[in-house]
């Protein structure tokens, strides 16, 4: 006998906060995308470069300064668009109903020493690196504040304890794929009626030169020059700065509340390709398209695509066969935001979707095309730099 699909309860997005290098906020973003403008540092970390993050009035979302102090950049940059997601859905001074919203967070390790961390690379170029050495260094000479910060889930602390977020909290570590499996679990336990309502997204700040020495290690930096997505050819990203976060809720507490939806959060999806041969990620992005049961050609794809090689290269011959249908690569006019990379598409999508068009080029190499056709049925795609694939379907809402 044919299983049966359980039914899923349709999930709505009522709110999305994003802070980054093109503004403050949903208005000020849209204005920077329909100009084309591109924030770029191509100096201050040269040869890399950094799309660094435009300077935030944080009292208007973290009012105590002491709160302030005992947070990092990537901890504020978070707690911030979680309060601005909040402030879109209409529940930011909302007690009851912020009692009772899940919280899931995708986030980095915290910030690091680079003083210790360029020890231990000098030590190990010498040749002076047994087995013993990293957890000897890292236990000797890291401040017990410095290990502290590096546990994931402060930022849910931080948002649970500015906001006032309290319901269930979960945090997903792992670069890329954590922000794809932060929304793909809170879609699911909405659509599963184990959840009325979730905040879900991630934060980074990417001017950090330890984070840039670490992506150098794996030759995953674009350097020099600032170019698009598609024109890159494997040489990389360039890290961007932001915070994004979204609201998804279920149909009937929107509605009861009288929510406002950007759009409808169909399906999410998520795996893994090997990357130990070529085709791996693209045939990946195949079944992932599957899975996501789209009934007929979207009218866009909105694309975390972050630059790196193979990854770019394999995902740009997926996109192929879906010639006919306009993509966007929010990487580059937003850099490449890591965790919170998949979440910017999703936001992105659903933005686009409530405005009735889609985002215009940014891309001279012609990979992406203009369009005037009303954005009623988008995919967004997350491909990580190094794993972690993922896919979402979102509609809008008549």
């Amino acid at each position: 006998m044919k299983k049966s699909t359980p039914e899923r309860r349709e999930t709505w997005i009522t709110g999305i906060g994003i802070v980054s290098s093109l503004g403050d906020g949903l208005e000020a973003t849209w204005r920077a995308l329909q100009t084309g403008h591109i924030n770029v540092d191509e100096t201050t970390f040269a040869p890399w470069m950094v799309h660094p993050l435009v300077p935030l009035a944080l009292d208007a979302q973290i009012p105590k300064k002491g709160d302030q102090r005992q947070m990092q950049a990537w901890q504020r940059i978070g707690t911030y668009a979680a309060g601005l997601a909040l402030d879109s859905a209409g529940i930011k001074d909302n007690s009851e109903i912020l009692a009772r919203t899940d919280m899931i967070v995708a986030a980095g390790g915290g910030e690091r020493d680079l003083a210790v961390d360029s020890a231990i690379l000098t030590a190990r170029g010498g040749g002076n690196s047994g087995p013993e050495m990293l957890n000897e260094r890292l236990m000797n000479d890291l401040r017990p504040t410095l290990f502290l910060a590096q546990l994931s889930n402060l930022l849910a602390g931080n948002i649970s304890v500015v906001h006032g977020v309290s319901g269930s909290s979960r945090t997903f570590m792992g670069e890329e794929a954590a922000g794809v499996d932060a929304v793909r679990i809170a879609w699911a336990k909405i659509a599963a009626g184990q959840s009325e309502i979730a905040l879900v997204g991630a934060a980074q700040n990417a001017e950090r030169k330890e984070m840039l020495m670490l992506y150098e290690c794996g030759g995953f930096n674009l350097k020099e020059k600032m170019s698009p997505v598609w024109s890159r050819n494997g040489g990389g990203f360039a890290l961007g700065s932001g915070g994004v976060f979204l609201v998804l809720e279920s149909r009937s507490h929107a509605e009861s509340r009288g929510a406002v939806p950007f759009a409808r959060l169909v399906n999410v999806v998520s795996a893994h390709s090997s990357r130990s041969a070529a085709g791996g990620v693209e045939a990946v992005l195949g079944g992932l398209w599957e899975a996501l049961e789209i009934e007929e050609e979207p009218s866009a794809i909105v694309t975390a695509a972050s630059g790196a090689s193979p990854a770019a290269a394999e995902e740009s011959a997926f996109l192929s066969d879906h010639a006919d249908t306009p993509v966007r690569a929010v990487g580059t006019s937003f850099g490449h935001l890591v965790e919170a990379q998949f979440p910017l598409a999703m936001a992105m999508a659903a933005l686009s979707i409530s405005r009735g068009e889609l985002f215009p080029s940014n891309d001279p190499s012609g990979f992406e095309v203009e369009t005037k056709e009303k954005p009623s049925r988008v995919v967004a795609i997350g491909v990580g730099h190094w794993r972690g694939e993922g896919m979402a379907l979102l509609e809008a809402i008549a």
